[in-house]
């Protein structure tokens, strides 16, 4: 029977399975959703593993795909990159939650519409348009960094 800690990388950070030691951005939202302490050290370090291997100019990735730059794999996931200003709210980081937000509500189209990825490298939006999820989470980041407190609501 799995338990947490076969979810907890060598390092200390959540991966994303056992056997597979990715970090993955997606590992941000139990955090987000209060399912774990912010103040976890396996959540901070997390956090830390998705800036230090998941970000790029201030958009995420989801996950590596294998060995190639991450922006030659696929798009910046958007949402990935609101998870992100949530998580560092969460953790009591408000301006680089700021930050993260400013970067990613930039990535959308003239009509302030939205994609599901974004080309850090070529300054294009990529994949589904319009993609809700993404709409949904500038909403929802937008409401919760205006607010008092980092805690999920």
């Amino acid at each position: 029977m799995a338990s947490m800690t076969d979810a907890v990388h060598p390092s200390g950070r959540w991966q994303r399975a056992r056997g597979d030691e990715r970090v993955d951005a997606a590992l941000l939202r139990p955090a987000i959703r209060s399912a774990v302490p912010q103040d976890d050290p396996r959540t901070q370090a997390t956090v830390r593993a998705v800036i230090e291997e998941l970000s790029d100019d201030g958009f995420v990735y989801r996950f590596r795909q294998d060995a190639r730059p991450l922006h030659e794999a696929e798009g910046a996931f958007l949402l990935c990159g609101f998870w992100m200003a949530l998580a560092a709210r969460a953790c009591g980081h408000e301006v680089e939650a700021a930050r993260w937000f400013e970067r990613n509500r930039s990535a959308c189209g003239p009509a302030g519409i939205y994609t599901e990825e974004y080309d850090v490298h070529q300054r294009q939006m990529r994949g589904n348009l319009p993609q809700a999820f993404v709409h949904a989470a500038v909403l929802e980041t937008a409401v919760r960094l205006s607010g008092p407190g980092g805690q999920a609501g």
